[in-house]
């Protein structure tokens, strides 16, 4: 009877703190031999007679060695070692910073819901691109502003609302319409975007609710479009969730980088975030009102290690009279962006030579230091991919190293 084929085992997944399961064994069943002629059959027998008496006296092969255990010492989250950065924090309102795929370095204030004035403007575009995603190069769909609109702008002027100049059957694309949301922030080009979109306020509405709602935004709730509202509520923390989808749209991204655009009626147009091209900041958008305070989202590029890192954060709340509320959180924000690049670099989570686990008596060990990008005190995710002949990697932080069995 033929011996089951065994298929070689492939790399085995180990968690960094487990043992390596054993190799699948695939068992592949023997073949139907097909029915000789009987004039064959005598020409069998005797063969088959003579292939036992040889089995007889052939050695038995001897069975297969028992696989090497593979067994990791390393925690499944190491720590950078070192003295965490301590950021200069605002001594009021909320503040989150993040790196993107890397971790947070850090909160202050109480998390708890507060107005955001036009910080919700980001909302406001990503629900719209979301419904009419714009290919690059492309200004999108027309919309048209309506006679009521356009005599509605007096009594917003009156109302010191944040505007645009707009006139009855203007035309804009979407990409103009959008400008003129995000640089200049104006109130009523929300409300027109609204309108266009979802057919009023409070179907709109419900969409950015809908979406907060998915991106896990749990204390956020939007009650118009503009953030002129102060019902419109969120935190820092979850203002860094939105912005870091936000800012994986290109249309968007590219936006609320412009320091400067010209749109039809209203003609030349500036970006209220006067930090843009500062300390590589790219956006991403302002907010200011008495109830809210000074309130800003922000993102930076930079490069360290080779590696282009997206520093992600909001400051909110930055009390004091009206005219200084955007120079306040301008002023807390790039204090705590030139922190944040300054204490992202590149870390050796584990040295070279150091011992990883075992595979059965050998002890398995890094060839080279095992940096990542972070910071002191930041835990990383571990994990390993380790062969039962002791062949493998340590994988952390986007980086990996090989490992090797010796002794």
């Amino acid at each position: 009877m033929p011996t089951p084929e065994r298929r070689p085992a492939g790399p085995a997944r180990v968690p960094v703190h487990g043992t390596a399961t054993p190799p699948r064994v695939e068992i592949i069943p023997p073949r139907r031999r097909r029915a000789w002629p009987i004039r064959a059959a005598a020409a069998v027998s005797a063969l088959g007679v003579a292939a036992v008496l040889a089995g007889l006296y052939s050695p038995v092969p001897a069975p297969p060695p028992a696989a090497a255990t593979v067994t990791l010492s390393v925690p499944p989250s190491s720590t950078i070692p070192g003295t965490p950065p301590v950021l200069p924090w605002p001594a009021q309102g909320q503040a989150v910073v993040e790196v993107a795929g890397i971790g947070r370095l850090g909160s202050s204030g109480v998390p708890k819901p507060a107005p955001i004035a036009s910080v919700a403007k980001v909302m406001t575009a990503y629900v719209v691109l979301a419904d009419h995603p714009l290919t690059p190069g492309s200004d999108g769909p027309t919309l048209t502003v309506s006679p009521a609109e356009a005599a509605a702008y007096p009594a917003q002027l009156a109302a010191n609302q944040s505007l645009v100049k707009v006139t009855a059957g203007e035309v804009l694309t979407e990409r103009q319409a959008l400008t003129a949301l995000l640089l200049p922030s104006a109130d009523n080009i929300a409300q027109i975007l609204a309108r266009w979109d979802a057919g009023g306020a409070p179907a709109f509405v419900a969409r950015m609710n809908a979406t907060a709602a998915r991106f896990g935004m749990t204390d956020t709730r939007y009650t118009d479009p503009s953030g002129l509202d102060h019902g419109t509520v969120s935190t820092a923390a979850d203002q860094v969730k939105l912005a870091e989808r936000a800012m994986t749209v290109p249309a968007l991204a590219q936006l609320v980088a412009l320091p400067r655009a010209t749109l039809p009626v209203a003609c030349l147009v500036t970006n209220y975030n006067t930090l843009i091209g500062q300390d590589g900041i790219v956006g991403i958008k302002t907010g200011s009102t008495l109830a809210a305070g000074g309130c800003l989202v922000f993102a930076a590029r930079f490069t360290v290690g080779g590696r282009e890192v997206l520093v992600l954060g909001a400051v909110l709340g930055q009390a004091g009279p009206l005219p200084k509320l955007l120079p306040a959180v301008f002023g807390a924000t790039q204090r705590l962006v030139q922190a944040a690049t300054a204490a992202v670099g590149p870390q050796v989570l584990v040295h070279a030579g150091e011992v990883v686990g075992t595979v059965g008596r050998r002890r398995l060990v890094t060839t080279r230091d095992l940096t990542v990008l972070g910071w002191p005190g930041l835990a990383v995710p571990v994990t390993a991919q380790v062969r039962q002949d002791g062949t493998g990697s340590l994988d952390a932080g986007g980086g990996s190293v090989p490992v090797a069995a010796v002794g």
